[in-house]
């Protein structure tokens, strides 16, 4: 049955060919900004600290589950903490929040540069690893947003891209 197979989902994956380098691309997902000025679900609202480097490093961003309009959780904070690190290629991390850890799931970018100078982008979303008692509210974010979100990022990079005009 078509719900049983989707029932048993535990990652997304949505691709999208952008036409910029990887590494003007990594610079929009890798930064705090960049999370909130793409986000297709509404719930990332601002953020605080300085564009990720590396493996381990982390943010805050400020969020706003009403967007969704699923649970009542209000306005929250989590901490954005980065599992995963190849500089330009992939990045993946982990949200937690004081007294609410990271419960197993995590999102990524991967960025494949092909030869014509664009960029495959492929968004990642994986609850796999969540407690079986979570997974019934899981995805919280729906495909159809990871798909919104690598056209936004398109904009977001098209827009960053353009050189401001002299006076």
């Amino acid at each position: 049955m078509a719900d049983e197979d989707e029932a048993t989902i535990e990652r997304y994956e949505v691709s999208r060919v952008l036409p910029f380098d990887a590494a003007t691309i990594f610079a929009v997902v890798s930064s705090p900004a960049g999370h909130v000025a793409i986000d297709a679900s509404g719930m990332l609202q601002d953020f605080t600290g300085e564009p990720a480097t590396q493996e381990g490093d982390e943010f805050v961003i400020h969020m706003d589950r009403e967007a969704l309009g699923d649970i009542p959780l209000g306005k929250y904070d989590v901490t954005v903490t980065m599992t995963g690190w190849e500089q330009d290629r992939f990045l993946t991390w982990e949200v937690s929040a004081p007294g609410f850890p990271s419960l197993g799931h995590y999102y990524g970018y991967r960025l494949e540069p092909n030869d014509d100078g664009t960029t495959t982008v492929t968004s990642l979303y994986d609850w796999a690893a969540i407690d079986e008692g979570l997974k019934p509210h899981w995805p919280v974010v729906p495909l159809s947003a990871l798909k919104a979100t690598l056209g936004i990022l398109e904009r977001v990079v098209r827009q960053q891209s353009v050189a401001p005009e002299g006076d």
